[in-house]
C-alpha cells in the first residue's frame, strides 16, 4: 500500500503530459495552416498566370487572325511579294488550329497564285529558297504547310463537291512543291539552280515519307475508289499517282519505297484499272514489282502487312499490270508466276471450308479466318474483273506459250460429218470404226512416248504455271467455275497439255506420276499439280459440252484421245486404290485422287450414256475377281475402296458377280454393300416358288406402266418410261408411285426381271446421280426428247442475236387442251432470252423438263423403291447396268444356256423329237427379235437374267399337254407315257402353244410335224398369247 503522500505527485505528472500534447498539436496545426496558405497563394498566382497567358494568347491569336484576314482580304487586287506571304504563313502556322481551315485554304491559294505570276521573281514563293537567310526557315515552313495539307486530305470525302475542290487544291500544293518542273525560277538562266532546288524537293519528300505520306495517299484513294462508282476525277488520279511515284523514282526504286508503294498504293482496290486510263506509262513498274516480290522474305513481309483482303487487291493490280505489259510478262514470266503463287498460297492458309466463330465471309475467298475489310466489298466486282485477266486468253497464251507452241501432227482430212439425225442413230461399231479410222499420227502424239527431261527449264516453267492456277482454284473458291471456264476457252490448250504430259520422263505417262506419288520432293508435287489441273479443267470442259460438241464436232479432244485418257485415268486410280496409296492419302494427295477420279467418272458416265470407247476399256484384266472377293470377305480396306470408287473395273461377264453373290452379308462393311447382287437368282425366303408373287407383279407392271393409265409416259423415239407430269389426274397418284417403287424394288431384290425400259434420265434420279457435282441436265435431255435437245442446243450455237427469236425464260405446255405457261425462274415470262443468258436458259429448260415437272412423282417413286433397296447398293452400278438389273441382259439370248437349264414335264425330255424341233426352230428359223418375243412369251421378259438362265426362278420348263388348259388336271402316268412315246389321243394341230409366265412354263402340244410347231409357235408369240389366254 502506497503512502498517502504519493497520490498528488501522480496527478501532477498526468497534467503536465496533457498540456505538452496540446501544445504540440497546436504548433502542428499552425504549420499546416501556414503551408496551406502558401500553397493557395502559389496556386492563385499560377492560375492568374495561366489566365493572363490564355488571355494574352487569345489576344495574340485574335490579333494574328485579324492580320491574316486583312492580308487575304485584298489579295485579289494587290500582288503580294513572296516575303510577305512567308511572314503571314509563319504567323498562321504559329496559331493554327481546326478553326483556321478557311485561312489555310486562302494561304495555299495565295502561295499557288504567286507561283503563276510571270517574270516577277520577288513574287514567286519559291524564290525565298534562294535567300541565304531564309532558305532553312522556308524549307521548314513548306514542309509544315504540305503536312497540314496531307492531314486535310486524310479527312476529306471526295464524293462531296466542296471537299473534292479542296482535294484538288491540296494535291496541287503537293505536286507543285515536290518537283521543280513547274517552277518558273528554273527557266532560262535559272537552269543552273535546278540541281540544288531538286535536292530541296527530295528533302521535302523525305520528310513527308517519314511522317506517313503514303498512308495519306492510300486513305484518299480508298475513299475515292473503293466504291461502285469512283468519285476521283482523272486530274486527281493523275496527281495522286504522280505523287506516289516521285519518291520512288527519286530514290531509284529503293526497296523501302517500293515496299511502301506496294503496301499503300498497289493494294488499293483496282487502282491500276483507274490509273491505266490516265497514265499508260507505268515506268516499268511491273518488272520492278515482280523482281522485288520474287525475294521470298519481301513477299511474305508484304502479305503479312496487308492480310488477306488487301493482299487480294494487290494481286488483282499485279495481274492487271501483267495483262497491260505483255512483253514484260513474257520476259519475267517465271518471277511473275512465283510471286502470284506465293501470294495466293498466303491467302489459302486462311481459306476455310465452313463457317465458324473464327471465320468471316469474303465474296471471292469464301469463309476466311482473317479479319475481312467489309469496306472493300463494294469494289470487289472490279477486283474480280482484274483477277479474271489471269485466266483470260492473252495471259494464258503468254504463260502457256511453251505448251501452245507445240504443233500436234497433222492428219488427213476426214469426210464431213453426216447430218446429225443419222449420226445419232449410228450403231456403236460404226462409231468405233469412224473414230479409229482417223490418222494414227494424232493418236501417236497423245500416247505416252516420253523423252522430255522433267528437270528441264521448260518443264519446270510449265509445272510452276500449273501450280499457280491450281492454287488459284483452291483459294479463290467463289469464282472457281470462272477460272475453269477461262482455262478451257482455248480449244487446243488441254490437248496440248495432255501431249506435253505424255512426253514427260524416260517412258512417259503413268509410270512417272506413280513414282511422284511415292516421292515427297517439290518437283514431284509440281508434276502432280500439273496432272491435277489437267483433270480439273478437262472434267469441267466435258461437263459443259453437249453430245454434239463431244461426239460430232469433237471440240478440244478427239474421241480416240478420250479413249487414251480414260485408260490412263482408270489405271492411275486403280493403282492408287490397289497399291494402298489412297488408304493413307491426305491433303494434296487426297485432292489429287478426287480430281483424277472425278475426271474419270465424268468420262465413264458419258461413255455409259453414249459409247466412245471400245469393249472392255474400263475393265482391269490384271484384277483377279477371286482375290478381290477374298479380300472383301476379310474386310480389307483396299477392296472396299475399289468397290466404292471404281466398281466398273470388275468384269460383269465372268463369274465375278457370282462370287460376289456368295459373300456372307456381314463380309463387306462400310459404305459399300453388295447384298443386292447377292440376291440375284438365289433361292431365298421370299421367292414364291408357286409363282403367285411373280404373277401378281406382272399384272401390276402391265397396269401401271401402260401409258394409257397416265401414270407413266414414253419418251419420243425409243419409247422409254418416265413419270407423267399430268399423273395428278389420279387422286392418289403419289401413293401409287410409292407403291410402284416398292414393287420394282421387291422384284429387283428377289432377282425377278421385268420388261420395263426406263428412260435413263429417270434412272439417274432414282440412283441419286442428279445430286452429283458432275451431273448436267442438258446431257441427259436426249434420253427424254432428242429432237427437243437438238432444237435447244442449237440456241447455243446461234450466231445472231438470240433476242430476235422472241424467247422468254418460260415454257409453254399444252395440258389437256389448255396452254399453261411455266416460269423457269420467278418472273421468267417477262424476261427475254439474250446472248448473255442463253446458256442459263438451256440448262433451266432441261432441268424443268426432266426434274421440276415430275419432282413429286419421282420423289414418291424413290421413297418406295428405297424402302426395299438400299441406295448404297446401287453406287457400284452405272445407269445402263441398273437397267440390266431391272430388265435383264440386253445381250443376244444364249440358247445353249437356256437349253442347259430347262426342266421337262409331261413325258418331254431333251431327246424328244418335239423338243429337238423346238430348239432347232429357235436357233435356225427364228430371228433374234422372234427369240426375244419367245422369251417374253414364256417369262414375261424379253431379256435373259443378268447372270444367265441358271438364275431364272422358277427355272424354265416345258410341259407336254394333251388338252386345253381349263381341262388340264396335271400330269398323270398315262399322259406322261403318251408324251414320252409320242402317242397322241388326237392330232393337236388346232391348238396353240400356251404359257404360264408366273412359273416360266411353256405348255407345248405334242405336234406331229415340225412345220406345224413352227407356225403355231410363231403365231402364239406374235399374238402375245400367254397365261391370260391359256
Amino acid at each position: 500500500v502506497f503512502p498517502p503522500s504519493h497520490l498528488p505527485t501522480e496527478n501532477t505528472d498526468n497534467a503536465t503530459q496533457s498540456s505538452k500534447s496540446e501544445f504540440l498539436d497546436k504548433a502542428r496545426q499552425a504549420r499546416e495552416e501556414r503551408k496551406g496558405y502558401k500553397e493557395r497563394e502559389r496556386a492563385a498566382t499560377l492560375i492568374q498566370a495561366l489566365v493572363r497567358r490564355f488571355l494574352c494568347r487569345c489576344k495574340l491569336q485574335k490579333q494574328i487572325r485579324k492580320e491574316v484576314d486583312d492580308f487575304f482580304q485584298d489579295v485579289g487586287t494587290t500582288k503580294r511579294n513572296a516575303l510577305s506571304i512567308f511572314k503571314i504563313a509563319r504567323k498562321l502556322l504559329f496559331i493554327f488550329c481546326q478553326e483556321d481551315k478557311l485561312r489555310f485554304e486562302k494561304l495555299c491559294r495565295s502561295i499557288l497564285g504567286s507561283m503563276e505570276v510571270e517574270n516577277e521573281p520577288k513574287v514567286w514563293y519559291v524564290s525565298l529558297a534562294l535567300s541565304k537567310d531564309l532558305t532553312i526557315p522556308w524549307i521548314k515552313q513548306i514542309k509544315d504547310v504540305l503536312w497540314v495539307s496531307c492531314n486535310f486530305l486524310k479527312k476529306l470525302k471526295p464524293d462531296i463537291l466542296q471537299d473534292n475542290k479542296l482535294v484538288t487544291l491540296y494535291l496541287t500544293m503537293l505536286v507543285t512543291f515536290t518537283d521543280t518542273s513547274t517552277w518558273k525560277i528554273v527557266r532560262g538562266k535559272g537552269e543552273a539552280l535546278k540541281p540544288a532546288l531538286t535536292r530541296i524537293c527530295e528533302n521535302i519528300m523525305g520528310h513527308l515519307n517519314q511522317k506517313g505520306f503514303y498512308s495519306i495517299l492510300q486513305i484518299l484513294l480508298t475513299n475515292g475508289l473503293a466504291r461502285s462508282r469512283p468519285s476521283l476525277t482523272k486530274g486527281t488520279l493523275t496527281a495522286v499517282f504522280t505523287l506516289a511515284l516521285r519518291p520512288v523514282i527519286a530514290a531509284h526504286f529503293s526497296d523501302n519505297l517500293l515496299r511502301s508503294l506496294l503496301i499503300h498504293i498497289m493494294s488499293v482496290p483496282a487502282v491500276v484499272s483507274h490509273i491505266n486510263t490516265i497514265t499508260p506509262e507505268t515506268h516499268d513498274l511491273l518488272r520492278k514489282f515482280t523482281l522485288f516480290l520474287s525475294r521470298e522474305e519481301q513477299c511474305v513481309d508484304i502479305c503479312v502487312c496487308l492480310e488477306g483482303s488487301h493482299t487480294l487487291c494487290l494481286l488483282g493490280n499485279l495481274i492487271h499490270l501483267g495483262y497491260l505489259n505483255e512483253k514484260v510478262l513474257e520476259e519475267e514470266a517465271n518471277h511473275f508466276v512465283k510471286d502470284l503463287t506465293d501470294m495466293l498460297s498466303y491467302c489459302q492458309r486462311y481459306v476455310s471450308q465452313k463457317k465458324s466463330n473464327l471465320t468471316h465471309w469474303h465474296p471471292v475467298l469464301g469463309w476466311f479466318s482473317q479479319t475481312v475489310d467489309y469496306g472493300l466489298n463494294e469494289s470487289m466486282p472490279l477486283v474480280t474483273k482484274q483477277l479474271q485477266y489471269l485466266w483470260g486468253m492473252p495471259v494464258i497464251r503468254t504463260l502457256f506459250s511453251d505448251v501452245l507452241s507445240k504443233k500436234l501432227e497433222t492428219q488427213e482430212p476426214t469426210p464431213p460429218p453426216q447430218p446429225t439425225t443419222s449420226q445419232n442413230n449410228l450403231p456403236v461399231k460404226s462409231l468405233f470404226k469412224r473414230a479409229f479410222q482417223k490418222s494414227a499420227s494424232v493418236r501417236n502424239i497423245l500416247k505416252p512416248v516420253g523423252g522430255r527431261r522433267v528437270d528441264s527449264a521448260e518443264v519446270q516453267k510449265v509445272c510452276s504455271i500449273c501450280v499457280l492456277y491450281q492454287t488459284a482454284l483452291t483459294t479463290l473458291t467463289q469464282i472457281r467455275l470462272q477460272i475453269l471456264t477461262g482455262l478451257t476457252y482455248l480449244d487446243d490448250l488441254l490437248p496440248k497439255l495432255w501431249a506435253f504430259i505424255c512426253e514427260l520422263g524416260p517412258q512417259g505417262g503413268l509410270k512417272l506420276f506413280m513414282e511422284c506419288l511415292n516421292n515427297d520432293t517439290e518437283e514431284s508435287k509440281q508434276l502432280l499439280a500439273m496432272l491435277m489441273l489437267f483433270c480439273d479443267c478437262s472434267r469441267h470442259l466435258i461437263t459443259i459440252l453437249d453430245d454434239i460438241e463431244v461426239y460430232e464436232e469433237q471440240i478440244s479432244f478427239k474421241t480416240e484421245e478420250l479413249v487414251t485418257i480414260s485408260s490412263f485415268l482408270n489405271t492411275f486410280v486403280y493403282k492408287m486404290v490397289w497399291d494402298g496409296i489412297l488408304e493413307n492419302a491426305k491433303g494434296e494427295k487426297l485432292d489429287l485422287f478426287h480430281s483424277v477420279h472425278g475426271w474419270l467418272m465424268v468420262l465413264y458416265e458419258r461413255d455409259c450414256r453414249r459409247r466412245f470407247s471400245p469393249d472392255d476399256n474400263w475393265l482391269r484384266k490384271d484384277l483377279k475377281p477371286s482375290l478381290l472377293f477374298q479380300e472383301l470377305e476379310k474386310g480389307k480396306r483396299r477392296a472396299q475402296l475399289l468397290l466404292q470408287y471404281i466398281p466398273h473395273v470388275i468384269p460383269h461377264k465372268n463369274d465375278g458377280y457370282d462370287q460376289l453373290r456368295r459373300l456372307p452379308v456381314n463380309s463387306i462393311k462400310g459404305v459399300i454393300r453388295v447384298k443386292f447382287v447377292n440376291d440375284l437368282g438365289v433361292d431365298e425366303a421370299g421367292i414364291d416358288q408357286d409363282g403367285v408373287f411373280k404373277e401378281f407383279l406382272e399384272e401390276i407392271i402391265k397396269k401401271v406402266f401402260n401409258p394409257a393409265l397416265n401414270l407413266f409416259k414414253t419418251t419420243s423415239g425409243n419409247e422409254r418410261l418416265y413419270p407423267s407430269p399430268t399423273s395428278y389426274i389420279h387422286e392418289n397418284h403419289l401413293q401409287l408411285f410409292e407403291f410402284v417403287g416398292k414393287m420394282l424394288g421387291k422384284a429387283m431384290y428377289e432377282g425377278i426381271v421385268v420388261d420395263v425400259p426406263f428412260a435413263s434420265f429417270f434412272l439417274s434420279q432414282v440412283m441419286g446421280h442428279h445430286h452429283s457435282t458432275f451431273y448436267s441436265s442438258i446431257d441427259e435431255l436426249p434420253s427424254l426428247d432428242s429432237e427437243f435437245y437438238k432444237n435447244l442446243t442449237s440456241i447455243k450455237r446461234y450466231d445472231g442475236d438470240v433476242g430476235d427469236l422472241g424467247l422468254t425464260l418460260s415454257y409453254d405446255e399444252d395440258v389437256m387442251g389448255q396452254l399453261v405457261c411455266h416460269e423457269l425462274i420467278p418472273g421468267g415470262k417477262t424476261m427475254q432470252v439474250t446472248n448473255e443468258n442463253k446458256i442459263s436458259y438451256i440448262h433451266l429448260m432441261a432441268h424443268f423438263r426432266m426434274h421440276t415437272q415430275i419432282k413429286e412423282q419421282t420423289a414418291a417413286f424413290i421413297r418406295g423403291y428405297r424402302s426395299i433397296i438400299n441406295p448404297e447398293w446401287l453406287h457400284m452400278f452405272s445407269t445402263p447396268e441398273v437397267q440390266r438389273l431391272v430388265s435383264g441382259d440386253n445381250a443376244e439370248i444364249d440358247l445353249d444356256d437356256l437349253k442347259k437349264h430347262t426342266v421337262y414335264y409331261g413325258g418331254f425330255h431333251s431327246s424328244h423329237r418335239v423338243i429337238i424341233w423346238l430348239w432347232d426352230i429357235l436357233s435356225s428359223d427364228f430371228s433374234s427379235e422372234e427369240r426375244a418375243m419367245f422369251l417374253k412369251f414364256v417369262t414375261s421378259c424379253s431379256r435373259p437374267p443378268l447372270l444367265g438362265f441358271a438364275y431364272l426362278k422358277p427355272p424354265f420348263s416345258i410341259r407336254c399337254v394333251e388338252v386345253s388348259d381349263d381341262q388340264d388336271t396335271g400330269d398323270t402316268l398315262g399322259s406322261v407315257l403318251r408324251g414320252f412315246f409320242t402317242i397322241r389321243k388326237k392330232e393337236p394341230g388346232g391348238r396353240l402353244p400356251t404359257s404360264s409366265t408366273c412359273f416360266n412354263l411353256l405348255k407345248l402340244p405334242n405336234y406331229s410335224k415340225k412345220s406345224i410347231l413352227r407356225d403355231k409357235l410363231r403365231y402364239a408369240i406374235s399374238m402375245n398369247t400367254g397365261f391370260e389366254l391359256s
